[in-house]
């Protein structure tokens, strides 16, 4: 820029130390403002009879775009050039305007040129020139002159970019080694320390503190380059006042305060009295948006914590009070966190806030009042299992081979029935060779009666009455092969037909019958209920194959043997059936209930749970 020769001659020496000066500050601007003023002076002095110059940029929280230099004096309304301002930023284009609205033309009349700063598609401002009346080539080099000088602006807006964007990556890469640093170590001691030591270091301050929250202030819990501290010294305590500060008022709190801020840092202003001539700036640590801890940095000599490093530590506040709060509190022991649920729980119910808790504890009450009161019949539930009250067992009579089988399980019979029939071949044949040696004896008999041999009558009629015997047992097994009914029933067990031809022992049992009109109801009642369970008592069952009968039956008999059955203990309870189903059979198995009597609805609910913290007691107290 400073090689570019002037287009017009300045015709005073003011002028010249005018431009002199401005391009001066262009060169070494010291701040954004001086660059804005500067430039527009510059371009001002390239562009002949320019009356007056506005600069707008923006655009701010609101919106709006506010005034950032006005040639040649700062002192002078600009607001006439303001329409043709709004109608640049609102066309974005550069547009030549005469006063009176309409478009310049070659006329002798003064326009206005307006030129929108646009960066990367962004709007960020406009400029506007009053400048004499020209003919239409004069207005457009002057506004090509515009459109070649805003490419400065637009390269100082992108270096400020470009800085804001180093500056918070240096920011997120701080954030993230501290992050990084916590994480690294298990305890929270060591993690706090190695926190505050790297803080101290990157912000260059003179101490780093670390305070967490404990029954309502705060507790020192690190100090920066320091392993071991005494809580009780003077510069412990006001630093614990100063964090208790920025607790009570849920804010972070710098010293010395910034100009307009009202806020009061009482404990603050000792701190830094007390280490003369200090910076101070304190900010929660946030859990859930609440503060469980406060983070404080000092610096000496007085150097003041500015606006970027504030939010800085309120973001590392944010990020790091989670991860050292769940570390203080895994380290907790089970009473201390008892005792800290219990405070809280107190304070959600008795406190200012938690409508929806305290509306919660008030239902919990009233109903366990109505229930505290209230009664309710008591009965104890057991598996139940249905079983005939007689049961006969079909047996084979002596060893042989399966026949034939005309039921099975689950089948009903009649009284006389046939089961089934063994094999009857062998004994036939057995009984046709008897038979055939009692004739011969016989006829031997009858010749020995003839010959009058008294020796040989005697013997065979042994031997014949011998032979009898053995027909007489060879006629009953006949009469046994086959098994009937000993009555009406139903088969409870045994199923022969895939059995055909196999041989079977003596007195094994092949099937089972019980009565369609005697049952008796089998319930297996846990040990812990089986005190209240008497004989006589009522109750209801319900079956698994009936759902929706509910059978009444009465409790006959309690057998005092407990047998182990998936890891309880259970007592065999008989009772019997009021009114049977006719739908009924052996083996089926549901749900019975024994009505035991009014209880409380709390004792109901609660005394299996009461008897074993009573047994838990017994037994280890």
């Amino acid at each position: 820029m400073a090689g570019i020769a002037p287009i017009y001659s300045l015709a005073t020496d003011d002028h010249a130390r005018a431009e002199a000066a401005a391009w001066a500050q262009f060169s070494a601007p010291r701040d954004a403002a001086e660059f804005c003023a500067s430039w527009l002076a510059v371009l001002c002095g390239q562009i002949d009879q320019v009356g007056g110059a506005l600069l707008l940029l923006g655009p701010d929280q609101t919106g709006a775009y506010t005034v950032a230099a006005v040639w040649p004096d700062l002192a002078r309304n600009m607001q006439y050039l303001s329409p043709t301002a709004e109608r640049a930023l609102r066309e974005r284009r550069g547009i030549v305007v005469t006063p009176d609205g309409a478009t310049a033309s070659s006329s002798q009349q003064s326009a206005f040129i307006g030129y929108p700063i646009e960066i990367s598609g962004v709007l960020r401002g406009a400029v506007v020139l009053d400048i004499a009346a020209r003919p239409e080539q004069a207005l457009q080099r002057a506004m090509r002159l515009l459109h070649w000088a805003s490419a400065w602006l637009v390269d100082h807006f992108r270096q400020q970019q470009l800085q804001a964007s180093d500056a918070r990556l240096a920011q997120l890469t701080l954030a993230s080694d501290l992050v990084a640093t916590a994480v690294q170590e298990r305890r929270f001691a060591p993690s706090a320390l190695a926190v505050a030591n790297e803080l101290a270091a990157q912000l260059h301050c003179e101490r780093v503190s670390i305070g967490l929250e404990h029954s309502g202030s705060i507790e020192v819990r690190a100090i920066s380059h320091t392993a071991s501290f005494d809580r009780k010294t003077n510069l412990v305590r006001l630093i614990g006042a100063a964090m208790d500060e920025v607790l009570d008022l849920d804010v972070a709190i710098v010293h010395p305060v910034p100009d307009g801020d009202e806020l009061g840092a009482i404990a603050h202003s000792e701190l830094a009295a007390e280490l003369k001539d200090s910076a101070i700036a304190s900010v929660p640590l946030l859990q859930d948006g609440h503060a469980v801890g406060v983070l404080t940095l000092e610096r000496a000599g007085g150097q003041p914590f500015d606006a970027a490093t504030i939010e800085l530590c309120k973001t590392i506040g944010m990020l790091l009070g989670p991860i050292l709060a769940l570390k203080e509190e895994n380290e907790r022991s089970l009473w201390r966190r008892g005792v800290d649920a219990a405070g809280r729980g107190a304070r959600a119910l008795f406190g200012p806030r938690h409508p929806g808790m305290k509306l919660a504890a008030l239902l919990i009450l009233v109903l366990l009042a109505f229930f505290s009161l209230a009664a309710g019949d008591y009965r104890v539930s057991a598996k139940t299992v249905i079983e005939g009250a007689v049961q006969r067992a079909a047996v084979a009579p002596f060893d042989g081979y399966i026949g034939q089988s005309l039921v099975r399980a689950g089948d009903t019979v009649k009284k006389g029935q046939v089961l089934c029939r063994l094999d009857e071949k062998d004994l036939k044949l057995e009984q046709t060779q008897l038979e055939s040696e009692r004739e011969q004896l016989l006829r031997k008999h009858q010749q020995a009666l003839a010959a009058q041999d008294r020796a040989s009558m005697v013997q065979l009629a042994a031997q014949i009455d011998q032979a009898d015997a053995r027909l007489a047992l060879i006629r009953d097994e006949l009469a046994r092969a086959t098994l009937v009914a000993p009555f009406d029933g139903v088969v409870v067990s045994g199923d022969l037909s895939q059995l055909l031809g196999s041989p079977v022992k003596q007195g094994k049992v092949l099937f089972r019958i019980a009565p369609l009109d005697a049952y008796r109801v089998v319930l297996e009642v846990d040990e812990r209920d089986i005190s209240e369970v008497k004989t006589g008592e009522r109750g209801q069952l319900a079956l698994a194959g009936l759902p929706n009968d509910v059978l009444p039956f009465t409790v006959r008999q309690i057998t005092p043997v407990a047998t182990a059955k998936e890891g309880r203990n259970y007592f065999r309870v008989e009772a019997r059936l009021s009114e049977p189903s006719v739908r009924l059979r052996p083996g089926m198995e549901g749900v019975g209930k024994i009505d035991i009597g009014q209880r409380k609805l709390i004792w109901i609910w609660t005394h299996s749970l009461l008897d074993w913290g009573r047994l838990w007691a017994w037994k280890w107290l």
